[in-house]
Formats: structure tokens, C-alpha cells, sequence
């Protein structure tokens, strides 16, 4: 009788090979079907709530800055976040339905720039992420934020301390126009920052340079034809807008434009004024500052 020998390690591999190539093929079609149905499932779209204190024009530098440096991070308007857009166009009564309205919108996070706007979204709610941007008051001092390191809360963001700076912006002015000597300062005092800086830290300035400075108050649109009236008939040498106030900022056309026009040297706290046909300005870079946001 013949002997027949049976490998049974080769036939232990080769039924290990069958079904291990079994497997490979049932995973990849498993796969590919969870792929597509994760594929088919929709993405979440993030609401972010964008409260301006300007109107869609006279902001449109700073919602782009944030815009683009989302979009640097991979979260694009129309696809993977939506941006629900309000302004109030200089109406300050307008802050605190326009913050209820994004909380009633559900959004997932709140962008506010200024003091006031940050307040009225941080009255608004206690639980939506609060992102500060752009120039105001110290936060800790207005009562956003705990302290600088732990802000606590649902406020956090970047700030731009730019009243620090007005003593700075009269000696710049006095250096290219020297002949300068009388200052009218145009300021929001609904804005706490720059109503401490033209109160406490100008008239200081204005002294060691031996420039003469008065204040006219800009509390809504009327205020600013009273104060060109009153400007024309008195024909100072130069023009300072500490900036930051809503109103201010609102209106930064029309002080550029009468500046202009009454051929005053002006300084401004923001470039746009410049850019409106306003003679110079000093700050920090304001698209930089909001493309921190992101």
C-alpha cells in the first residue's frame, strides 16, 4: 500500500491565506460603505454672530480681515460657517436688541468690537462664547474680564488700548504742521476710553507741546452739524477724532469730509478717516487686530 504524505502546515497557511484575503476584501467593502454614508452625512455649519457698531460699509475692512484669516484656518463663509451679520450704523439704543437677536439665532459664538457692544452681548447671555475685538476701554477696568490672564466667564478676545496713544497723535500733528496751535478735539462720550483721554490725558499732551485744545461733545448725527457750525465760524488750525466711539466711527466720512473741506490739519485714531481724505493718523493696524479674532 502506498504511503501518501499530507502537509498539513501548507494546507493550515494556504487556508490562513483564503481566509485572510476574505478578510481584506470585507473590510475594504465595509469601508467603503461606512465612507460613504460618513460621506452622506451633512457637515455641521458653525454660526458665528458678527456685532457691529457701524454700518456694512464702514466696517466692511474689518469683517474681511476676519473673514480671510478664517478662511487661512480652513472655516470658509458658505460652507463649513455661516456668519450672521448685524450693524447698528451708529445707533447705540440698537445694541441691545441686536445682541438678543443672535442669542435667539442660536449662534455658536458672538464677535463684538467696542465697549458698549461688548457689554450689550455679555448682558445678553452668560453662556455663548463672547470674542472682543478692536479698540475700547481696558476690559478689566469696564468689568469684561476678571483680569488679563484668567478673564473667567465667556468673554475673551484682543483689545486695542488706543487712548494711551492720544498724546502721541498731538505731537505727531504738531511735527508736520507746526503753525498748528489750536486743537479742536471731536469726541463720542458715550465711549468710557476716550472720554478719560480727552478729559485727563490730552490736556496734559497739550500742554508740554503749547497747544490749546477744546472738546465738543458728538452724542448723536445732529451733534455733528452743530459742531461744524460751531467750528466754522471759530476757523481753529487742527482737527484730533480720538475714534473708537460708535458714533464717531459711524460718521468718519463726513468729520474726514468737513476737515477737507475747511482745509483743517486733522489726526485721527483710525485710518479709514485717512483714507476718507483725512490728513494722518496713528494706531495699531485694525485688520491685523480683528485677523486676530480668528
Amino acid at each position: 500500500m502506498e504511503r501518501v504524505w499530507i502537509d498539513y502546515s501548507d494546507i493550515n497557511r494556504k487556508s490562513a491565506f483564503r481566509n485572510l484575503k476574505s478578510a481584506i476584501l470585507s473590510g475594504a467593502m465595509l469601508f467603503a460603505l461606512c465612507s460613504s454614508a460618513e460621506a452622506q452625512q451633512p457637515k455641521k455649519v458653525h454660526r458665528i454672530g458678527y456685532l457691529s457698531g457701524r454700518d456694512a460699509a464702514n466696517d466692511s475692512a474689518r469683517a474681511e480681515a476676519i473673514r480671510l484669516a478664517l478662511r487661512e484656518l480652513g472655516y470658509i463663509e458658505g460652507q463649513n460657517i455661516a456668519i450672521e451679520y448685524r450693524y447698528a450704523a451708529g445707533k447705540r439704543d440698537r445694541f441691545p436688541e441686536l445682541a438678543a437677536e443672535l442669542v435667539r439665532l442660536k449662534v455658536d459664538i458672538i464677535v463684538a468690537g467696542g465697549t458698549r457692544l461688548i457689554q450689550a452681548a455679555k448682558n445678553a447671555t452668560k453662556t455663548i462664547p463672547i470674542v472682543m475685538t478692536g479698540p475700547g476701554s481696558d476690559p478689566v477696568e469696564a468689568g469684561h474680564v476678571e483680569s488679563l490672564a484668567r478673564p473667567g466667564g465667556n468673554v475673551t478676545g484682543v483689545t486695542n488700548l488706543s487712548p494711551e496713544l492720544g498724546g502721541k497723535r498731538l505731537e505727531l500733528l504738531k511735527e508736520a504742521v507746526p503753525k498748528v496751535a489750536r486743537v479742536e478735539v471731536l469726541y463720542d462720550p458715550a465711549s468710557p476710553g476716550f472720554a478719560s483721554e480727552v478729559k485727563e490725558d490730552l490736556p496734559v499732551a497739550a500742554r508740554a507741546l503749547g497747544l490749546t485744545l477744546r472738546s465738543w461733545e458728538v452724542r448723536d448725527a445732529d451733534d455733528l452739524e452743530r459742531v461744524f457750525a460751531a467750528l466754522s465760524k471759530e476757523r481753529p488750525d487742527g482737527l484730533y477724532v480720538p475714534g473708537g466711539g460708535q458714533l464717531t466711527g459711524a460718521n468718519g466720512k463726513r468729520i474726514a469730509g468737513f476737515a477737507l473741506k475747511r482745509r483743517l490739519s486733522s489726526v485721527y485714531q483710525s485710518r479709514e478717516y485717512v483714507d476718507a481724505g483725512g490728513l494722518m493718523s496713528y494706531s495699531a493696524d485694525p485688520a491685523y487686530s480683528y485677523g486676530r479674532v480668528a
